[in-house]
């Protein structure tokens, strides 16, 4: 009896490590992004909480998840702005103007995404030009007072936030420093 749980313990104790190992792991690469971004509270608290980054075996996993966040985020933005076109028709072109900007940045973001393992430096690219489109909304709704203005602009600002901390993960397959 005693020797049939000798392999079991042990078989408890290899997943445990290798757990370890695979927790050790995406925390270095979570760590190595947040390292090149100004918030880096928010930064580690936004991938250690989403599980693709959070059990990322390897480096390219956990951009890749640093890119998807911020590609969801943009595409809840984009439905958020589009309902809010159709129900303020006295800003209606402002609001599509911005579902417009916030539609290109999803689609920059699912190019940057494709272009991962053929192209980092594209896809670092595609990533960086992101900034336009969120400076175009901040343009076009940052002065307004209302309160749909107000949700894009607060939108706007946690959306540079996952831009920035995708940039720096791309920046981990394509360094821009020699």
């Amino acid at each position: 009896m005693m020797a049939s749980s000798s392999p079991c313990l042990v078989a408890i104790f290899v997943a445990i490590w290798l757990q370890f190992l695979s927790i050790s792991a995406s925390t270095k690469s979570i760590d190595a992004i947040c390292q090149h971004v100004t918030d880096k509270r928010f930064c580690i608290k936004t991938l250690t909480a989403y599980p693709p980054a959070a059990s990322a075996t390897n480096t390219f996993q956990t951009v890749s998840a640093a890119i998807h966040i911020a590609e969801s985020y943009a595409e809840k933005c984009r439905k958020f702005t589009e309902k809010t076109a159709k129900e303020n028709p006295k800003m209606k072109n402002q609001f599509m103007d911005c579902q417009d900007a916030y539609h290109r940045i999803v689609m920059s973001l699912r190019s940057a995404a494709g272009e991962l393992k053929v192209s980092p430096d594209t896809s670092n690219y595609d990533v960086m030009v992101c900034t336009d489109q969120t400076t175009m909304v901040k343009d076009l709704v940052g002065k307004n007072r209302d309160v749909a203005s107000n949700t894009i602009m607060k939108m706007t600002l946690m959306m540079n936030k996952l831009i920035a901390i995708a940039a720096a993960a791309t920046d981990l397959l394509f360094p821009t420093e020699p």
